[in-house]
């Protein structure tokens, strides 16, 4: 399980660990620039002074040269070495035997590389001959690197202070995470009350702020669920009851005539429990927690079309004319099942509702570049005052119930939720004619 803590104290000393090496690094660098100018300017001295004395000793023309007296010692690796040289090049003196440096008439430095070392040298040029002073560069970057590494034990030390004070720090600084997991940890299930936001620090408020719209969205959904629950037992209470009385009247019953006719109603019950069931089915898969919506390119036309031949029989059975207009494809992007199940409660309202004679158009278009479905029926209408309310679950008008006992009120309701995960609208209007009810379903351009 990744840790805010861990990932927090890795980087951030992981941080002060590099920035500690570049410190070192820097103070190195600096340092051995430092002791680059400092030594030079040594090496320029310590030359023209030799070349002075050397100069001085032998000031007429044709004396023999000074010898010095050569060490016998073991010269530090550190110092500096000085040589002499006659102006034909021949050497005079050297500090130190084992430096064979080359000789030269050229003022000034030089860095030449003797037995696979590298030197800085200044040369003095006189009349007389040339004085050479010479140190190893090594020498500098170990002194440079001496002064780097007193530098750098403090910075580790740094960083490990710096590591308990941040340990402290997080510890403080999440407790009012802490304390926000163990308010929600002690809630039970019902508990989705939001969680107080005055002693959280700002940069966690947006997180509680998240929670607490999940909170407040998982109330209002389980509002909605109990109260569709509720009105579900409601609905199904009575054809339930329905088809216990109808039950209990065909076994009573002994003329075949009534044992007819109370096995019609038995069988017209059945058919309406199982249409409701069936409802409540596609009402739960509607709902935002349901099942995925599926976008794909589409034909509306061709959806028309089906649905319109699988419910003929049944519009020939209520004696009805129910008919499909679509001279052309109708492209849009959905998810066929979804706009079949739409479809298919559209005609059935109107099929339902629609007296016997009646007239049922559907059709699909392209309207301002939009696709656009019909159904048209020249039956009874809803009224404009309950136009908005029929959306409503399990809601019935007053001119619905008056014409048929078969509706549940959920079959707009349905419609109205699939186009609006199709983010299409949907209108309720007065056909032309100005009778019946026209239902428009307007998809957004594809």
């Amino acid at each position: 399980m990744r840790s805010i803590r861990r990932t927090l104290l890795i980087w951030i000393l992981g941080a002060l660990s590099l920035g500690a090496l570049l410190v070192a690094l820097v103070t190195y660098l600096v340092t051995l620039e430092e002791m680059n100018e400092v030594f030079d300017g040594d090496l320029r001295n310590v030359a023209e002074a030799v070349a002075s004395y050397h100069h001085a000793g032998h000031h007429e023309e044709g004396d023999a040269p000074l010898e010095l007296p050569v060490r016998t010692d073991e010269p530090e690796d550190t110092e500096i070495v000085t040589l002499t040289w006659t102006a034909r090049g021949e050497r005079v003196y050297s500090s130190d035997p084992r430096v064979n440096l080359p000789f030269t008439t050229t003022e000034g430095l030089s860095r030449p590389v003797v037995a696979g070392e590298e030197w800085i040298v200044y040369s003095s040029v006189r009349p007389a001959g040339v004085a050479q002073a010479a140190q190893r560069v090594a020498s500098r970057k170990e002194m440079a690197g001496e002064s780097a590494g007193k530098v750098f034990p403090p910075l580790i030390g740094l960083v490990l202070l710096i590591g308990v004070l941040l340990v402290f720090a997080l510890r403080r600084g999440l407790e009012p995470l802490d304390a926000a997991a163990g308010d929600i940890a002690r809630r039970s299930a019902g508990s989705l009350d939001a969680i107080s936001t005055d002693d959280a620090p700002a940069e966690i408020v947006p997180l509680v702020n998240s929670i607490n719209g999940l909170m407040q969205r998982l109330g209002v959904a389980f509002t909605a669920q109990r109260r569709f629950f509720a009105d579900a037992a409601h609905e199904l209470r009575t054809p339930i009851t329905a088809l216990r009385l109808q039950l209990q009247l065909l076994e009573r019953t002994t003329d075949d005539g009534e044992r007819q006719r109370a096995l019609t109603e038995l069988h017209s019950g059945v058919d309406r429990s199982q249409r409701l069931v069936q409802q409540l089915l596609q009402v739960a898969r509607t709902e935002p927690d349901g099942e995925a919506t599926k976008l794909a390119p589409l034909d509306l036309a061709a959806l028309v079309r089906a649905q319109v031949a699988a419910l003929s029989v049944k519009a020939e059975q209520a004696g009805l004319d129910l008919g499909a207009d679509t001279p052309q494809p109708v492209p849009a992007v959905g998810d066929e099942p979804q706009l079949g199940v739409l479809l298919e409660n559209l005609i059935e309202n109107a099929l339902r509702y629609t007296p016997a004679g009646g007239v049922v158009d559907v059709s699909a278009c392209t309207e301002d570049g939009r696709p656009l479905i019909r159904v048209v029926d020249d039956g009874p209408g809803i009224p404009e005052a309950e136009r908005e309310r029929v959306f409503e679950r399990f809601h019935r008008g007053e001119s619905a119930q008056s014409l048929s006992r078969e509706g549940s009120g959920l079959g707009l309701a349905i419609v109205k939720a699939i186009a609006e995960r199709h983010c299409a609208t949907v209108e309720l209007r007065t056909p032309v004619s100005g009778r019946g009810l026209e239902v428009r379903i307007r998809f957004p351009r594809p």
